[in-house]
């Protein structure tokens, strides 16, 4: 019998959906430590080692249930083909999931939003293995995109579903968590890469970068169709950082605001400096933001900072109600809070932000291993 496979968009929208569905990860435990698929209710995950699961005779003592569909997940998607069959054949409803944990970690989903009063479509990609947000802007015919990974297909194929034209990419930080697609793609397309030039170097030690970029400035506006985006400077998370703002109605954050915390400031080593210029940006905020003003990140924690159409996304007003990092009036206070947060973060991060400046080649293979596990990059891991 032919065992069958089941894509990793099919399981997320099955799960998303309200469907059962059992997960068997078939990896080493520790490989869990650094990513695994948490959409399933935690019952419904199941680790077995591959060669354990293999001797099986039966699903006693298991806890998989046999009446629910299992996607069975490696790697790659090779083993999981095998040992799904054996499932099978031990009276389960087993599919491998296909490519495995590394085509988990690509997957992106789409999710409208609300278009702001200039804009005709406003799409939040979601990578849901990394926690990880991008953004597509349409306006009359012509299309802005924001924080996008290596995979951007799925930008391009919603802009040509809106018979628009991207003719701008720009990344609201150098990331650390994962390698950004915006160059390459601004470089496809033959069209601006925005990037404040004060993420233009490696922060570890000062190198400059050498990836090709539109410099950035605070108050700037970029147009597209009747559409613009206007340029805000909020260091913090790193030293240029921005936020894009939309009608006086969007603000695509970035790891400057996230719907349960902010954007930790330790990443490079400069802690105490940039926690300062974090507290300033937050100030410029609570001075400048109208409160109305809905809050779009690039990465969230979990499930639980979704909305019940499963976006990611907020007003201001609520935020100040809810996020604990921004309730703190009291400038030493804050900085005494964000310190006592410094924590530990992935060694890959240092990788991932030299090749984002363009500093260190790596190869397809060499980026998936980058990329493995959910991003660290809020305050207190929220």
């Amino acid at each position: 019998m032919q065992t069958g496979e089941i894509s990793a968009a099919e399981l997320a929208r099955t799960v998303e959906a309200g469907e059962p569905m059992q997960v068997v990860d078939v990896r080493a435990a520790f490989r869990l430590e650094s990513g695994r698929i948490d959409l399933v209710p935690e019952g419904s995950f199941h680790n077995i080692v591959g060669s354990q699961l293999a001797k099986l005779e039966d699903l006693e003592g298991t806890d998989i249930d046999p009446q629910v569909p299992i996607a069975v997940v490696c790697g790659k998607g090779s083993d999981s083909r095998v040992l799904a069959g054996h499932l099978n054949r031990l009276g389960a409803q087993a599919r491998s999931l296909t490519g495995g944990m590394g085509r988990w970690m690509m997957l992106t989903l789409e999710r409208e939003l609300p278009p702001t009063a200039s804009l005709d479509r406003l799409v939040q990609f979601d990578r849901i293995g990394k926690g990880s947000l991008g953004y597509l802007l349409v306006s009359d015919s012509e299309a802005f995109v924001i924080d996008p990974p290596r995979d951007a297909s799925s930008y391009m194929a919603a802009a040509q579903a809106s018979d628009s034209r991207i003719v701008g990419v720009a990344d609201t930080h150098v990331h650390a968590d994962y390698i950004s697609g915006a160059p390459d793609l601004a470089r496809e397309l033959q069209v601006p890469y925005y990037l404040h030039p004060d993420d233009a170097f490696y922060p570890y030690d000062g190198r400059p970068g050498t990836i090709a970029f539109k410099p950035l400035e605070h108050g700037q506006e970029i147009t597209f169709g009747r559409s613009s985006l206007k340029v805000a400077h909020t260091p913090g998370h790193t030293d240029g950082s921005v936020t894009y703002l939309v009608d006086d109605q969007a603000a695509f954050t970035g790891d400057f605001i996230f719907i349960a915390s902010v954007g930790r400031p330790d990443l490079a080593g400069k802690e105490e400096e940039w926690t300062l210029k974090l507290w300033e940006s937050l100030e410029l905020t609570r001075h400048e933001w109208s409160p109305s003003l809905r809050i779009y990140p690039a990465h969230y924690g979990s499930d639980e900072e979704r909305q019940s159409d499963r976006s990611i996304g907020a007003p201001l007003s609520e935020l100040r109600q809810t996020n604990s990092s921004l309730q703190e009036t009291d400038r030493q206070a804050f900085i005494d809070w964000v310190l006592a947060k410094k924590a530990s973060f992935p060694d890959a991060y240092r990788k991932i932000k030299a090749v984002n400046v363009g500093l260190l080649p790596v190869s397809d293979d060499e980026a998936d291993e980058l990329e493995v596990g959910k991003n660290e990059c809020a305050l207190g891991g929220s």
